[in-house]
């Protein structure tokens, strides 16, 4: 019978818990490992940080849950992975063995990379939603900058990748800022290090372009492109802003009062140990330069085949490699389930001693909340050319998003392991056809 551990348990690595608990005999064991005990729902992190969510909204301790599904869970940190002994360490210093592993573990947030960046807790000055414990922070700060308004930038840093939560942080303060009848205090800024609005690390998906410029203009949110961030003081933020051809065009200080930038992402620090640092081995046999994990068509490590990963934390080449300031390529709910799916089907073909032969399907959904409306993008596969591309926005967006983040936590209580993006915004949205090539 095999071990198989589990390491994190976000929105990727709980359903992938449930799911190859659900798919493998009851003699094999999972384990998960998750550094806190409690799951997030992340997506409502912009919701906390305005108050329209308190934190045990979103979230619900981790151990009943899983236990009662027969899953062994342990609230350590990984410090270690042994792949060529089949190990991972602890932070109580015991080692956990393992015939399968699963990395599900997110990211780490590289606010170190520019100057002055990140939240306070992290010695920082601006504003995080990227937890939920800095969603926390940002709406004490939120609350302080409401009673005494003034300048805010939102936006992400060179090298992120996940730019959609930029948009509706921007969108949900703009919509809180009019309730408390307060917005025509507060200039705000866009500054992405996109190449225009609507890029979204995809190279744009339908007509995101015409659609966030005009919401932009609609709610008098100004905005910098081809931005580089360079250094952030108390108050204020410099930005190099760059031409198409990568030249620097304007340098610009903005002054702020209130200021949350998406990070560049980077793989969990055990990972970034296992960095090579020599240039030719590009990382190494796990990991890539960032500590991101390499993975084949299977979601399999090319190197190490009973090690997978999915999620956020895994190696994928910038959709658009051309852009002046580096931008990622955004890991989407819809994405990461195609890879649970096939991870478990993978792992059930090798235990029988098969080779594997499911493969994720890189699509993307994204369902934008703007506070009172929402913007909803469809790009099948994610990568161009795309079999099905376009981009829509409305109250029913809005409204569908409440309606999701109530339904995904309903089913991560119960343990239910279906395919809750296939299930409720494909259906939503009317898309039947899945199946895509990569």
């Amino acid at each position: 019978m095999a071990t198989v551990v589990v390491v994190g348990s976000s929105t990727g690595g709980l359903p992938m818990s449930y799911d190859i608990r659900k798919h493998l005999d009851k003699g094999h064991t999972i384990k998960v490992v998750n550094a806190i005990d409690e799951f997030n729902f992340v997506p409502s992190n912009p919701w906390v940080a305005v108050g329209w969510r308190k934190p045990e909204d979103i979230s619900f301790k981790l151990e009943p849950y899983l236990t009662r599904k027969g899953i062994e869970f342990y609230h350590q940190t990984c410090t270690a992975l042994d792949a060529d002994n089949n190990k991972i360490t602890l932070d109580d210093g015991s080692e956990m063995e393992y015939d399968y592993l699963i990395l599900s573990t997110g990211p780490s947030l590289a606010f170190h990379e520019v100057e002055g960046f990140g939240p306070k807790s992290h010695g920082g000055n601006t504003v995080s939603v990227c937890t939920t414990p800095h969603a926390i922070e940002a709406h004490e700060q939120w609350e302080e900058f409401c009673q005494n308004p003034g300048p805010i930038i939102v936006g992400a840093v060179q090298g992120a990748s996940c730019f959609g939560p930029a948009y509706e942080f921007a969108m949900i303060m703009e919509t809180d800022l009019r309730k408390r009848k307060i917005r025509n205090q507060v200039p705000m800024t866009f500054v992405t290090a996109e190449p225009y609005i609507g890029h979204l690390g995809l190279g744009g998906v339908g007509d995101s372009k015409g659609l966030m410029e005009n919401e932009m203009r609609n709610r008098h949110i100004d905005w910098i492109c081809n931005a580089k961030v360079t250094k952030i003081e108390e108050g204020t933020m410099f930005v190099d802003e760059y031409n198409n051809q990568g030249e620097v065009i304007n340098k610009h200080e903005l002054p702020f009062k209130y200021s949350m930038m998406l990070p560049a992402f980077k793989g969990s620090k055990f990972l970034c140990d296992l960095v090579d640092p020599e240039p030719e081995k590009m990382g190494g046999p796990l990991v890539n330069p960032r500590g991101f994990v390499k993975v084949d068509k299977f979601s399999r490590n090319p190197t190490y085949h009973n090690i997978y990963a999915l999620g956020v934390g895994i190696a994928i080449p910038p959709v658009d490699s051309k852009c002046p300031v580096p931008c990622g390529t955004p890991k989407t709910g819809l994405m990461i389930e195609s890879m649970v799916t096939a991870i478990c089907h993978n792992i059930e073909d090798n235990l029988a001693g098969k080779e594997p032969t499911a493969e994720p399907t890189w699509n993307t959904v994204c369902l934008a909340d703007m506070g009172d409306s929402g913007a909803a993008f469809v790009a099948l596969p994610q990568i161009p050319p795309r079999n099905l591309t376009w981009a829509k926005k409305g109250k029913w967006v809005h409204l569908a998003k409440i309606a999701f983040e109530k339904y995904f936590i309903r089913n991560m209580k119960a343990g239910n392991s279906e395919p809750i993006y296939q299930k409720y915004i494909m259906k939503m949205l009317g898309i039947n056809r899945l199946k895509s090539d990569k």
